[in-house]
């Protein structure tokens, strides 16, 4: 029979021991997440950067060069930097008229992201206006091609976000994994990826998971987003954000998840449940 002593006695020894052993660590996360800059724009950068690291976040999307330093203050980094205001969604590297001033701009803004140490610069398709996907993708890949070695040199990776030309982003070419991963194996650099972004490839394609793992060599850098509507990561949107987190990791995706979702609600704790469906 146990005595309630010798219970005591059990628990003050378990508990000395815990105390020599020190605090038990918690598991590591498979995945570095980070959160879009824009979503939360009515925050200050500095208040969203001490929440983000207070709840485990690896950094801060989508910034502009003067603001590269802010997270740096809170022991983040900026994770997705804009490196050439030339290149925007419409009008990027799928005109070959473009490509001078976006090559003249990444010569100044790769090195100046990669010594903020900022790992991925962000690059757009364009617009189709008329072009064919043929055409686009042997212009986007001449474009890349050309400011590869920027890249290369400077240990900065070029993402070309894949987006949907069905709601957000009409006419928007990279509007298809198939299409960015052709473009991809042809540039043919491990500092050329995609920047895969799960809120857009739901709306035009779906099938997520078997997707992200078929092509997983091709991608950078990954987005998240509620489906539909670009809300929060909860059970009224379409995507099993749990799931899609943990076959992401499986295939041993080095890169980062960024939260780009506009939330519904109080911001940061939404964030915050975001960041928990995630850490797979």
């Amino acid at each position: 029979m146990v005595t309630r002593r010798q219970v005591i006695g059990t628990s003050l020894t378990l508990a000395a021991s815990a105390a020599v052993a020190g605090p038990a660590t918690p598991p590591r996360r498979r995945l570095k997440q980070s959160v879009s800059r824009w979503c939360y724009e009515k925050i200050p950068l500095d208040q969203l950067c001490a929440f983000a690291a207070k709840i485990g976040l690896d950094g801060i999307d989508l910034l502009e060069p003067k603001d590269y330093d802010v997270p740096r203050r809170h022991g983040l980094r900026c994770t997705m930097g804009y490196a050439a205001d030339v290149m925007q969604i419409p009008n990027g590297l799928n005109r070959t008229e473009n490509h001078a001033a976006i090559e003249a701009q990444y010569r100044v803004g790769v090195p100046q992201a990669a010594k903020a140490g900022v790992p991925n610069v962000i690059a757009f398709s364009g617009n189709r206006k008329g072009m064919s996907d043929e055409q686009g993708a042997e212009n986007t890949i001449a474009g890349l091609n050309r400011v590869k070695k920027i890249a290369e040199d400077n240990n900065v990776t070029i993402c070309l976000e894949l987006l949907n030309s069905k709601i957000d982003h009409k006419d928007y070419m990279a509007d298809h994994t198939a299409w960015g991963a052709r473009v991809m194996e042809a540039v043919g650099s491990p500092h050329v990826k995609l920047l895969y972004d799960a809120y857009h490839m739901q709306i035009m394609e779906g099938d997520l998971i078997d997707t992200v793992r078929q092509n997983i060599r091709w991608i950078g850098h990954v987005h998240t987003g509620g489906v539909p509507g670009r809300h929060d990561l909860d059970d009224t949107q379409e995507v099993n954000w749990g799931a899609f987190a943990r076959a992401l990791a499986d295939t041993g995706f080095d890169g980062y998840l960024a939260h780009e979702f506009v939330p519904k609600g109080d911001p940061l704790p939404a964030l915050a449940r975001a960041v928990k469906t995630c850490a797979a």
